[in-house]
């Protein structure tokens, strides 16, 4: 059902006195899809079949929804998220289904775990599939690198003092890794807290995004006054705020997080993260300055590939180490997230095709399917 509320004898849309009329969160989808337009959310009920509510109460209710502090998601957002979670799932049954159909897919199977779209915490994916925050295959490990070790000397250097570290490096280099490493175990009294950024923020987005992070109880606030009172009272604690994907703030946005940072009764440690963050902050040179720490994720260098992709998957210790080498050199370039692509790659074809061996030949072809079309 699209939309939730009736009548007094249960009906849908009776005649008789009615209760409050929802809009269910597969409609609020079919909205965000629409761009927010109501007159498509119309169309797409009656479409459905059976009694709908007349254009004008739709109206009402979204607009009723949208000032109790309902989000509308970006529908770019929505969709991307929809697309993530078709293709973890073909990924999922693809490998179920290989481990049906042969005895040597079975005997695979065993030897690598399947990918399963969920996570869990901790530093080892485990059979869970993924870190918090961090896809990588079933099976993988976090690999405490040369460049991981020196992210958590920023970050813990930033804690130190309650500063503020920013994190760079192109993407695909495991900055959002390390920084999940560095902040695995924090000292006692310390809290954590990942502040994703909204597409497109706005300063009341960023408020919003700030309030829901902290898990503040209750209705987010009607004023702006009652929402930073009530942010700066939560952050009043020694707490690490990151702020992942930080290069998509506008100038307003880090202005915002100075002022938390610099309000009297706030205990923060800024760690701002991502790929282009450095050039964003170069923007305010106000919050720029205040940076202790520029700490750059570099590739992976040649020299410790061998140990860090043994070390991130029993699936390459079988692989000698001079292959691990030409795989870097010819298609990861020192890039994590290719290196854990080609890993459930090749995990995949190990479930689904029967005596496959790892050799060049394979790889070559796995290696078609990380790298984008020239």
């Amino acid at each position: 059902m699209a939309l939730a509320g009736g009548g007094a004898d249960g009906g849908p849309c009776g005649a008789q006195p009615r209760a409050r009329l929802e809009l269910s969160d597969q409609a609020w989808e079919v909205l965000a899809q629409a761009g927010g337009n109501v007159a498509v959310l119309h169309r797409h009920l009656k479409e459905g079949g059976g009694e709908v509510p007349s254009l004008a109460s739709l109206y009402r209710v979204v607009r009723r929804d949208l000032e109790a502090g309902r989000v509308l998601p970006d529908r770019a957002v929505a969709r991307r998220e929809r697309e993530e979670q078709r293709t973890r799932q073909a990924l999922a049954d693809l490998a179920l289904a290989g481990a049906r159909e042969s005895g040597a897919a079975k005997a695979a199977a065993a030897r690598t775990p399947r990918l399963v779209p969920t996570a869990a915490g901790g530093l080892s994916a485990g059979d869970s599939g993924a870190v918090a925050g961090v896809a990588v295959p079933a099976g993988a490990q976090l690999v405490r690198t040369s460049s991981a070790r020196a992210v958590a000397e920023a970050v813990g250097q930033a804690m130190a003092v309650e500063g503020a570290v920013c994190v760079f490096g192109d993407p695909g280099r495991g900055k959002t890794a390390a920084v999940r490493m560095a902040l695995h175990e924090v000292p006692a009294g310390w809290k954590v807290t990942w502040m994703p950024v909204p597409v497109r923020p706005s300063v009341a987005g960023m408020r919003r995004a700030v309030f829901d992070a902290l898990g503040l109880p209750g209705r987010f606030p009607h004023t702006s006054a009652l929402a930073d009172a009530a942010v700066a009272e939560a952050l009043g604690e020694a707490r690490v705020l990151v702020v992942d994907e930080a290069q998509r703030l506008p100038m307003p946005c880090l202005e915002y997080l100075q002022s938390l940072w610099d309000h009297p009764g706030t205990r923060i440690t800024l760690v701002l993260s991502g790929a282009g963050s450095e050039r964003a902050l170069s923007r305010l040179p106000q919050l720029a300055s205040r940076v202790g720490a520029w700490q750059e994720v570099p590739r992976l260098a040649g020299a410790e590939v061998a140990a860090a992709m043994t070390g991130f998957h029993p699936l390459w210790r079988t692989v000698p180490a001079s292959d691990l080498t030409w795989i870097d050199r010819s298609c990861a370039h020192g890039t994590f997230r290719t290196w854990a692509a080609l890993t459930a790659h090749l995990q995949n074809a190990l479930l689904t095709a029967a005596d496959t061996s790892v050799d060049r030949a394979l790889l070559r072809r796995l290696f078609q399917r990380v790298a984008p079309p020239l």
